[in-house]
This record gives C-alpha cells, structure tokens and sequence, in this order.
C-alpha cells in the first residue's frame, strides 16, 4: 500500500485525498496513516493551495525509493498478490 501510494503520487503528480485512494486503491482510514508514516519518513510532502485545498507531493527521495524498489522487484522474484 505503500508504494502504490507512492507510485500514485509520482506518476500522477500533485493529488488530492479522494484521487489518491483511486489510483493507489487504498481505502481513507488507512491513506490518513500511510500519508502520515510518508511525510514523518520525507517522502511526500502535503502543500495547501488557496488555503482551503491540499495536496500531496512525492519528494525526490520517493522517486529514488521507487527506483530501488523497482531495481530490485526485476532482480528478485517477488510474488505479487
């Protein structure tokens, strides 16, 4: 759930709450903590617009996280569920 969170936001770009459980498939009560342990761990970033929207961001250093990940998922042979 983790990675496809961030997958979600560093393909798609800045996104909103309601998008991100879309794209990643993950429903709200969960999204709230994996955004929370995301943002403790730098890897995504929450930015307000007009004060009243929010958006999350996923940081260079997500990008290099998914990039590892992804080395390794075609190195292994890791079975997906």
């Amino acid at each position: 759930m983790y990675i496809s969170t961030l997958e979600a936001l560093a393909y798609y770009g800045p996104l909103r709450v309601t998008r991100i459980t879309y794209k990643a498939k993950v429903n709200g009560g969960q999204l709230k903590v994996i955004l929370d342990d995301l943002i403790q761990n730098g890897l995504v970033e929450k930015r307000a617009f007009n004060d009243s929207k929010v958006f999350y961001v996923a940081t260079k250093k997500a990008r290099t996280v998914l990039s590892c990940f992804n080395g390794l998922k075609e190195m292994l042979p890791i079975m997906e569920d």
